[in-house]
């Protein structure tokens, strides 16, 4: 199967899920951090190809939510600074595996990319949690 660099936001049960769903489809995971990876715009854009910027966003980010950034509203080039000093803004997860890269944990994408055993039931991408706050102690 394939080996799969899985960046997440630690303690999100969302990507716990996922990561989950990965392995027990014969993956191995290395998942990382997304917030101390140090990102750059010339790393973090091929996570996006062929998505608009709106869609490069975390939803349940604070800033996000306040309003204080507005997706629709975000170029690439700011949209792409913005995020890399704020990793919190990206969406969730980020995944490379053979030269390919994605953004999000879309089932049906994953699955004709990598392959994945059925799932017991749809993982949400999004943090189930109105507030967007990490349910684990801590983070």
């Amino acid at each position: 199967m394939a080996l799969v660099v899985f960046y997440e936001k630690p303690g999100c049960s969302n990507n716990t899920r996922q990561k989950q769903l990965l392995s027990r489809s014969g993956h191995d995971v290395v998942a990382l951090d997304i917030r101390a990876q140090g990102w750059t715009p010339q790393a973090l854009r091929p996570f996006f190809a062929g998505l608009p910027v709106a869609q490069w966003f975390n939803r349940a980010a604070p800033r996000v939510k306040s309003g204080a950034v507005v997706p629709e509203a975000m170029g690439e080039e700011d949209a792409l600074a913005e995020m890399c000093l704020d990793p919190l803004l990206i969406r969730r997860p980020l995944m490379e595996s053979g030269g390919r890269r994605m953004a999000g944990f879309d089932e049906a994408a994953v699955a004709g990319w990598i392959g994945l055993a059925p799932a017991f039931e749809p993982i949400p991408e999004t943090c189930p949690r109105s507030d967007g706050v990490c349910s684990v102690p801590g983070r």
